[in-house]
């Protein structure tokens, strides 16, 4: 039961930071037509949630923690654990890989910023910080996806009828 409870929580998690990074990927088109001084106050004022102190951060630290220790309760089940620790990598290089070398710097240059005061290389910062969310999304699927394999493969052994005679588990599919 404990190791039930882990992944539902482990998959809601993964869940919201999946939805975090696909609202980043969402903006993207509208957001790579913004002038300077209008993308330079929407970073600053758009995202405050998104990371610390709000909600974005901790469901982001939550969710590569519990990835990682679902990746461990499971490394004696073969048949998930590979599908897990996929999972688990995927969304490790989403967060701290991606957000710390691509991410973050931007971060830091912009939120100096203000709407009268752009970076001289703010398209280039742009296009980074925009690319990295994507790249972001595409991981956290890739690993939200292989999650939900690995649950898949933990439970389908478990049905009533895999249990019976091969002729009548034949006439229950």
């Amino acid at each position: 039961m404990f190791l039930r409870i882990w992944r539902f929580i482990t998959i809601i998690l993964v869940a919201l930071f999946m939805g975090l990074e696909f609202s980043h990927a969402l903006e993207l088109p509208a957001k790579m037509q913004y002038d300077g001084p209008l993308y330079v106050t929407l970073q600053n004022t758009l995202y405050r949630y998104f990371g610390m102190p709000g909600p974005g951060a901790f469901i982001t630290l939550g969710m590569l923690t519990s990835a990682a220790v679902l990746t461990f309760l499971v490394r004696k089940h073969r048949q998930v654990f590979y599908w897990t620790l996929i999972g688990t990598i995927c969304l490790a290089l989403a967060f701290p890989v991606v957000f710390f070398l691509f991410i973050e710097p931007v971060n830091v240059v912009i939120e100096q910023a203000t709407a009268q005061s752009i970076p001289s290389d703010w398209l280039r910062l742009r296009s980074q910080w925009e690319s990295a969310h994507a790249a972001n999304f595409v991981l956290s699927l890739i690993g939200f996806s292989a999650l939900l394999i690995s649950l898949l493969g933990e439970t389908s052994p478990n049905r009533p009828h895999d249990r019976l005679t091969p002729e009548i588990a034949q006439l229950t599919r």
